[in-house]
C-alpha cells in the first residue's frame, strides 16, 4: 500500500494477515502492533531510540543462555510478567508469581521431610503446608517443585561453587496433601545488573533488590499448574520487590523456635542444636 500514514498503519498492518490466520493469533497479533504504534504516536520515536532499543534487545540475546534468561528478567522488571500472572490468576485460589529466569528443569526427587540445606550454613528453616483444592479438600499426589537462592544471594545456575542442583527438589505431596521439607533461611538479594534490564533499572533510578522467597512449581492431574513464589512478612523489601512479585496472599510468617524443639519426622531431626524457624504455609489450586 503506497498510501500508508502514521494514522491508518494499524489498520493496513490488520488488513495484512490471511483469511486463513487463526483467529487468537489474529487477535494478540494486532492489537500487539496497535498498541505498539500508539507508543511511537505518543512519545514520538526517534530514530537513535529505535536503534538503541532494537540493540538491548539484541544484547539481551547474546547473554541469555539456559541458565539465565535475560528476556524473562526483562518481562519481569517491567511489570509484564506479573500483569500476565494476575489476570491468569483464579479467585479463591494461590497467587501466580514470577517464575524467574533461574529455574532449573528436573530437579531431583525428595521425600517428604527432606533438607536442602545440606552443608551450608545459616539457620534452619522448617516448611510444611498442604495443597488443596477451592473447597478446601486435599489433593493428594500433587508434585512440588521446589528451588530458592543459596544463603549468598545466588541460585545454583548463576554460581559455579554450587552444584546446579543445590537447593532444588521435586516432592510429591502424601495422601492428605502434606509437604514438608527443612532448608536454610533465603536472603533478599538483586537481579543480574550487569546486563540490558541494569542498564534500564540504573536509568530509571530503580534498585534491584527482591525480597527473599521460595519458588514452587505445583502440578497435580485435573488442577491447573500453579507457579508462585512465598515471602517472609519481616523482609525490607517486602513492598518494593524489583519484579512486583509479592502479593498478600503469598506473604508467610516465620516462627522463631528455640533450640531442643526440633520435631520428629525430618532428615535434621536430632541434628538442629541452636534456634531455627518454622513456616505453615498451603497451597490452593484451581481445576483445568
Amino acid at each position: 500500500m503506497r498510501n500508508v500514514t502514521p494514522e491508518n498503519i494499524s489498520e493496513v498492518f490488520a488488513g495484512y494477515f490471511g483469511k486463513d490466520t487463526d483467529p487468537r493469533f489474529r487477535e494478540v497479533m494486532t492489537a500487539f502492533a496497535r498498541h505498539l504504534h500508539a507508543f511511537v504516536r505518543e512519545v514520538e520515536l526517534t530514530h537513535d531510540e529505535w536503534r538503541a532499543g532494537l540493540e538491548a534487545l539484541e544484547w539481551a540475546g547474546r547473554i541469555t543462555t539456559p541458565e539465565r534468561n535475560e528476556f524473562v528478567l526483562l518481562s519481569d522488571v517491567l511489570g509484564l510478567s506479573s500483569l500476565v500472572d494476575m489476570i491468569n490468576s483464579h479467585p479463591g485460589a494461590t497467587s501466580s508469581s514470577v517464575l524467574g529466569p533461574f529455574h532449573v528443569s528436573n530437579p531431583p526427587p525428595i521425600a517428604i521431610g527432606a533438607d536442602l540445606k545440606g552443608d551450608f550454613e545459616g539457620e534452619v528453616l522448617l516448611v510444611q503446608g498442604q495443597v488443596r483444592d477451592l473447597d478446601g479438600k486435599p489433593v493428594p499426589g500433587a508434585t512440588l517443585d521446589i528451588w530458592q537462592t543459596a544463603p549468598n544471594g545466588l541460585y545454583s545456575s548463576q554460581d559455579p561453587d554450587q552444584d546446579i542442583m543445590s537447593f532444588h527438589g521435586l516432592m510429591t505431596a502424601d495422601e492428605s496433601g502434606r509437604y514438608a521439607f527443612t532448608t536454610v533461611r533465603p536472603v533478599s538479594y538483586t537481579v543480574p545488573t550487569d546486563g540490558p534490564v541494569g542498564q534500564i533499572l540504573n536509568a530509571a533510578g530503580r534498585h534491584p533488590w527482591r525480597p527473599s522467597h521460595l519458588h514452587f512449581i505445583i502440578k497435580a492431574e485435573g488442577f491447573r499448574p500453579l507457579v508462585t513464589e512465598v515471602f517472609p512478612d519481616d523482609d525490607p523489601y517486602l513492598d518494593e520487590d524489583t519484579v512486583f512479585g509479592v502479593r498478600e496472599d503469598l506473604v508467610m510468617h516465620y516462627e522463631s523456635r528455640p533450640a531442643g524443639t526440633f520435631p520428629d519426622g525430618f532428615v535434621l531431626s536430632g541434628k538442629v542444636e541452636g534456634p531455627w524457624s518454622k513456616v505453615d504455609f498451603d497451597f490452593t489450586l484451581v481445576g483445568a
